[in-house]
């Protein structure tokens, strides 16, 4: 029984993920629930059509996060604490600079975003006003996304929940106060979530430090070298390309969806929008299992204990079905007190329990895509996930989404997006098989 001894461990590093990765929906939910209460609902579309902007933007480069985790965790299974510094210091360096970037091409982006989204005016306008409050924060995300990949490889859950309480818990306290007491409305959403990765980049980075023992320390010279060494930027670059193409077309899929809602009308959207906020949330709450099978996969990998890692699968996969389907049927049992909670609005209510049904397929299927992204990505196996995300996005997606906006029907573009879920778990349980 020797290769299931971990599971008490990998369940106490997944719970302590999950309650740190359910900060970050809580303060999205509390975000939507602030601007929905407003009196003008263009504030909560506005900022939702400005979210689609920062998922490309800043989760084009979720590698830093993924790729950190894996690489990290194969370290510490070779027991390489060398390598482990290398791999942080190269990968803070690379966010740092895309961060500037980001900032320098800051105002092409909104431009070129916003010409492609649509939407009403007005709408455009309250999410001008989100995004140039909240990309200033860019540099500061990046950074987190390196941050939380060394403590996930790490397996330092507790930090992780802690950045997560104390950054999370800031961006409430500032929307309360910027939206809410001075009323910047979209603004203040922006303002609030931007000062609160700012803070949190600076205590993770104070964590880092002191988890860094005097008897690992290395020569800043050497390291700095070893961490721009051709060779290894380029099997980084080679492993950053593949999720990079991976994590563009998830979330192309999800701002195609949001796009064609807000061809539906501002009510389709806002409706769509609360639905997503579910769907995110139970994602976040499924990754911190996916989370832990990420850091578990890669240390057994790297200590070259394979047999280790088809129990890890069916354990996770096992909890992350349990936990996403009972998320999807809980929000469809009540669904008229859930919604009420993130907006006055009666007739997006309304609209939102119509197609509230959706959450059970789309979760549910998602939830072992989920899970099985967790386990490739500490295999840092990037070229599966690409193949089988373009797939899905091509073959499961895009043929339904354009019925559903040449036909005008949002249960066709849930259909579209249950169909991509299904079609990734598919397709990365598929190649499970293939390796096991």
């Amino acid at each position: 029984m020797k290769k299931y001894d971990f599971l008490p461990e990998f369940f106490r590093l997944a719970s302590i993920n999950i309650l740190s990765n359910l900060m970050v929906p809580l303060a999205g939910l509390i975000d939507v629930a602030f601007l929905g209460h407003l009196a003008d609902i263009r504030h909560l579309a506005g900022v939702a059509l400005a979210t689609v902007l920062f998922n490309y933007i800043y989760w084009t480069f979720g590698f830093l996060r993924m790729g950190t985790t894996g690489s990290i965790a194969q370290a510490v299974g070779r027991d390489d604490h060398t390598e482990i510094l290398i791999i942080g210091l190269r990968n803070s360096i690379l966010a740092v600079f895309l961060g500037l970037v980001i900032l320098l091409f800051q105002h092409p982006l909104r431009e070129i975003g916003f010409a492609l989204l649509s939407a009403t005016p007005e709408v455009k306008s309250a999410g001008r006003l989100f995004f140039d409050a909240l990309i200033w924060g860019a540099p500061a995300t990046l950074i987190n996304f390196v941050i939380f990949g060394w403590f996930l490889g790490s397996g330092m859950g507790k930090q992780v929940l802690l950045l997560s309480i104390v950054g999370n818990g800031a961006n409430i306290f500032l929307d309360y106060v910027l939206i809410v007491k001075y009323g910047w409305e979209s603004v203040g959403a922006g303002v609030a979530t931007a000062a609160s990765q700012y803070m949190m980049a600076t205590i993770g980075l104070v964590l880092i430090y002191r988890s860094i023992s005097q008897s690992q320390g290395r020569d800043v010279r050497l390291l700095l070298q070893s961490a721009i060494d051709p060779q290894a930027l380029k099997a980084v670059f080679g492993l950053n390309s593949d999720i990079l193409i991976r994590t563009l077309a998830l979330i192309s899929t999800f701002a195609i969806f949001t796009n064609i809602s807000s061809a539906f009308g501002t009510v389709v959207l806002a409706s769509n929008t609360l639905l997503l906020q579910i769907v995110t949330l139970a994602a976040y709450f499924i990754d911190g299992l996916a989370f832990a099978t990420e850091s578990f996969a890669g240390l057994f990998y790297g200590k070259g204990e394979a047999d280790r890692l088809p129990p890890l699968v069916w354990a996770s996969g096992s909890a992350s079905l349990i936990c996403g389907l009972s998320i999807g049927m809980i929000v469809a049992i009540f669904p008229t007190p859930i919604f009420s909670l993130l907006t006055r609005h009666l007739e997006v209510v309304l609209n939102s329990s119509a197609y509230v049904l959706w959450l059970i397929p789309v979760i549910g299927f998602g939830s072992i895509a989920y899970m099985l992204d967790g386990y490739f990505l500490g295999l840092t196996a990037g070229s599966i996930l690409r193949k089988s995300t373009l797939i899905a996005a091509l073959v499961g997606f895009t043929p339904l989404a354009i019925l559903a906006w040449q036909s005008q029907n949002n249960h066709l573009l849930w259909l579209a997006l249950t169909a991509f879920m299904l079609a990734r778990s598919t397709t990365l349980g598929l190649k499970l098989r293939s390796r096991s």
